[in-house]
């Protein structure tokens, strides 16, 4: 259904970004997601709106062969970079909404000091995709991609019956279990968890 491609900092070239596309819909895949941004593109607001720009041009040719074309945040991009924030004064802004649609992972976005409904009623329509990952603690926001307290989903902080609750104003297409990590080293465990309780207590 989705697929995670193409994390060079110099960015996709448009041929490319024609290649991924044809390969995409050959196989059936809906969805190209741009899952990273090297750290060294991450220190200018200048360097994010090139991203942006290019991630416009990307999204146009996979548009042509039917593939919608994403990203799919952590936490550093709601960090402060000269002022600004990324997500919301660059990404939210310059990105295309009809050609690059947002990916949002829960977890990072918790991380970072949002409630997810939040961005939904800011910017209804953007987020086709829903990454859902619990986490075990509330914290101080931060911004460095360090992933030990991540939980099932249903097994920690995350208020998923709200964030689900408001699928339509956030324009949802199709939610993905996430378990990139595990803190007890029971990681298809913590998948079957995460199902266990969307399916027996969150989407009833």
């Amino acid at each position: 259904m989705a697929s995670h491609t193409q994390v060079e900092g110099a960015g996709v070239t448009l041929d490319n970004a024609k290649t991924m596309a044809e390969d995409h819909a050959k196989i059936g895949v809906k969805y190209c997601l741009q899952p990273w941004i090297v750290e060294e593109m991450r220190d200018s607001i200048a360097t994010y709106q090139r991203m942006a720009a290019n991630w416009n041009q990307i999204g146009k040719v996979m548009k042509e062969s039917g593939i919608q074309f994403g990203y799919h945040n952590h936490n550093f991009e709601f960090a402060t970079v000269e002022g600004k924030i990324p997500y919301f004064d660059v990404m939210l802004v310059e990105l295309d909404k009809d050609l690059v649609t947002m990916e949002l992972d829960m977890f990072w976005t918790t991380k970072a000091g949002h409630n997810p409904v939040d961005l939904f009623n800011k910017y209804p329509g953007r987020f086709q995709l829903f990454h859902l990952k619990d986490a075990y603690t509330n914290e101080a926001p931060f911004y460095d991609v360090i992933k030990t307290d991540i939980a099932p989903v249903g097994e920690g902080i995350i208020n998923f019956r709200e964030i689900i609750a408001a699928k339509e104003i956030a324009g949802m297409k199709y939610m993905i279990v996430e378990q990139d990590e595990s803190r007890d080293n029971t990681i298809f465990e913590d998948i079957e968890k995460s199902i266990v309780n969307l399916t027996t207590k969150i989407l009833v």
